[in-house]
């Protein structure tokens, strides 16, 4: 095995700022019931910002083997915006961002008149925020005992619901332990062991964007993460389990223009728009409706290398338009640019590497998706699909089932898993 490579753990999205609670919390008195006792397993592992190619660029030979062992995907397509919070919600729901209200890492809510900020406790952890029924709670929904080894939503009660197990986002945890305790969680009593458990990676992420894609920094951190699936896989093997795992990344990364930033519009009166997002895209929402019409036209005339639309007239691909907009959410005027152009509203620094482009136009934010054990089809190549259809994959290797309207197919499950 090769030896695990050191890398600091801190979090994506400001995530690592937040308060540094390294406590497991235990939700008591829960327990499988007799029929979830006989459920498969699934672990769910996302490295953040790993793109789809990163295991062949940076040979990652046991990615490799374990994606010719069992499924391997062209690659995985994000919604849009391809950034870590909606994308990686999207997974966890089934439902495109503008669906599950998770619409950007940091965004403005009309109704509420206030932002969330994902690296802000009190909005993280308000489970209000957050539509949609995430796989951990629609599994403790269903009796079914679930873990969380951190994902975005799972340090909040959504629907009042927290997973049986979970840690608050830290960077403090070695990795090691981390293995450990999955370990720990599959060694318990049929009734406690948690059939789904999450375990969420961000050292591709951390690296790609300080150093951009093609650095040695970012193949040292495939190589930890190529690692760190190896050791976990070995180290859940010794409690004789049959555990299916679902190898999957939140989106690419790519090299954008640092040098020449766009920018902000000579049409764009700031004083009269609270301004959501910067550097990919750009939401503006009104004080007063009746600047809508004027700005927009005004930013159509002088758009260059980015595009300009209203929330009504979105591109159907985005799934962001003003009816899709389930939580009053998107921008009264959006501003997308065209890779590899950003703007730099706020004057901040820019990273070597950046996502958040459309994935129907640079494929570089691309993510990956692998997949191995029982229940999977041996040595299968897929095609792209999109990332909501991890939804329903997840819940039919667990028979789970659920009523709620989602965006994911059935399609990707069909493809990959052996029939019963």
């Amino acid at each position: 095995m090769k030896k695990l490579l050191f890398f600091s753990l801190s979090l994506v999205c400001s995530l690592g700022a937040l308060a540094q609670d390294t406590t497991q919390q235990v939700i008591p008195g829960r327990k499988n019931s007799p029929e979830q006792q006989s459920k498969p397993y699934v672990i769910l592992i996302s490295a953040d910002g790993f793109r789809y190619n990163y295991a062949e660029q940076y040979k990652a030979e046991h990615l490799l083997a374990f994606a010719n062992e069992g499924v391997k995907a062209s690659s995985m397509i994000p919604c849009f915006p391809s950034v870590t919070f909606p994308n990686h919600y999207a997974m966890a729901t089934g439902l495109y961002p503008a669906h599950h209200g998770i619409v950007q890492n940091i965004f403005y809510d009309r109704d509420r008149k206030t932002f969330y900020n994902s690296s802000n406790r009190a909005t993280y952890e308000d489970g209000t925020w957050y539509g949609g029924t995430p796989l951990w709670v629609l599994a403790e929904q269903q009796h079914m005992v679930a873990a969380n080894f951190y994902w975005v939503g799972s340090d909040a009660p959504i629907k009042g619901i927290y997973a049986t197990y979970y840690y608050k986002h830290n960077n403090k945890i070695p990795i090691n332990n981390r293995i450990q305790t999955v370990v720990n969680w599959l060694n318990l009593p049929a009734d406690k062991r948690p059939h789904l458990i999450t375990f969420y990676l961000p050292q591709v992420d951390d690296e790609g964007h300080k150093y951009g894609p093609n650095s040695q920094e970012v193949a040292n951190s495939v190589q930890f993460i190529d690692s760190t699936v190896y050791a976990l896989t070995k180290a859940v093997n010794t409690t004789g389990l049959k555990v299916n795992y679902i190898f999957v990344s939140d989106h690419g990364m790519s090299e954008p223009d640092t040098q020449h930033p766009l920018p902000t519009p000579a049409a764009l009166d700031t004083s009269k728009f609270i301004i959501s997002g910067d550097r990919m895209v750009v939401e503006l929402i009104a004080k007063n409706p009746d600047d809508i019409q004027k700005t927009y036209e005004g930013l159509k005339k002088e758009a260059k290398d980015y595009d300009v639309y209203l929330r009504e007239n979105m591109p159907a691909h985005l799934h962001s338009s003003k009816n899709d907009d389930w939580h009053n959410r998107i921008g009264d005027i959006v501003l997308i640019t065209h890779w590899p152009k950003m703007f730099n509203i706020y004057n901040r620094k820019l990273d070597k590497g950046q996502h958040g482009f459309d994935p129907a136009t640079v494929k570089d934010v691309h993510a990956i998706f692998y997949a191995w054990g029982p229940a999977f089809k041996q040595h299968a190549e897929i095609a792209a699909f999109p990332n909501v259809d991890i939804y329903p994959l997840v819940t039919q290797i667990l028979g789970l089932t659920y009523t709620e309207k989602i965006d994911g197919a059935k399609e990707l499950a069909n493809k990959v898993l052996l029939k019963k």
